[in-house]
């Protein structure tokens, strides 16, 4: 029992770590516009693709490296997934910056229904996959029983972590982080002080979408499979992660994956896998009845 309880917490952290970045981009819009961009999941989905297209036209030109080929695929997909979030911002957003709080919502969902069908359109409803990447797995014996890790989620707990922290320092030590947290705090007055809020707007859901990106390629080289529908639930549970931590804050939103990941990979293990997507979903309501503002998220206090 001990060794299953530590494998389903290592599959947990993997899966968790990989729920943070993605709830990172619903966190940033939420702090920055006080709205939930729900195409934020179908971005993910879209990274699933561009992560196999990269694959496909480095091999063609080539390239055998293996870590070539990664750091080429990485940054290919982060690229044009932060030029998609950069085009929902301009369409489904700035046009609706100075209307009713719906508006945004409905072209949020909008969005996030082409984005469906365009990935159906261009690519087909089937399935589609990646060959694996990484062989190999590290064994750790416990008593009479082990535990194991593979290579690739050794890799995505790596990735996330450099990822997370890159994005930390960021926020915490440049310019673009210093008006961002400006524009957090008081959009208005950092308007006023000479910020150009609505470029410091679309590059948080650059950034956004670029962590997005990241989650995309790290869940592709694990499971190996997606489809045009991939976004939805993950992007769900990514909102769940970012509810759990704290809406607004991005530690709370890596927190929030850390234990979402952690609690599913648990109840599936011991509970039923079949569920799991119900028990997260149950958890999401939970978290709104009793601690809306999350674990590391503060109450909205009414501005007088």
């Amino acid at each position: 029992m001990d060794s299953f309880f530590l494998q389903q917490m290592l599959n947990g952290l993997t899966l968790g770590s990989v729920y943070g970045l993605i709830a990172i981009g619903y966190t940033m819009v939420y702090g920055i516009i006080g709205m939930i961009n729900f195409a934020h999941g179908e971005v993910y989905m879209i990274s699933a693709y561009l992560c196999a297209i990269g694959l496909a036209l480095l091999s063609f030109f080539g390239l055998e490296s293996f870590p070539l080929l990664i750091l080429g695929t990485l940054v290919f997909t982060i690229a044009i997934t932060g030029v998609y979030g950069w085009v929902i911002e301009r369409i489904a957003y700035k046009p609706l910056r100075n209307s009713t709080r719906l508006a945004p919502l409905i072209s949020a969902i909008g969005m996030s229904l082409i984005l469906q069908n365009y990935a159906q359109i261009s690519q087909g409803p089937r399935q589609q996959g990646i060959p694996t990447m990484m062989d190999g797995v590290l064994k750790f014996n416990i008593g009479d029983s082990f535990v194991q890790l593979t290579y690739t989620k050794i890799f995505i707990l790596i990735a996330s972590v450099v990822g997370m922290l890159v994005l930390t320092y960021v926020i915490q030590n440049t310019k673009l982080g210093r008006m961002c947290r400006a524009t957090q705090q008081d959009r208005k007055m950092a308007s006023i002080l000479g910020i150009n809020t609505d470029r410091v707007i679309s590059s948080v859901f650059v950034i956004g979408a670029s962590m997005a990106g990241l989650a995309g390629v790290l869940i592709t080289m694990n499971y190996g499979t997606f489809d045009f529908y991939a976004g939805f639930i993950i992007g769900i549970k990514a909102f769940t992660a970012a509810v759990l931590g704290g809406i607004g804050s991005l530690p709370g939103a890596m927190l929030g994956g850390l234990i979402l990941g952690v609690a599913e990979a648990q109840f599936a293990g011991m509970v039923n896998s079949d569920y799991k997507d119900v028990f997260s979903f149950s958890l999401l309501v939970v978290i709104l009845i009793f601690r809306p503002q999350g674990l590391l998220g503060r109450p909205i206090m009414a501005k007088v």
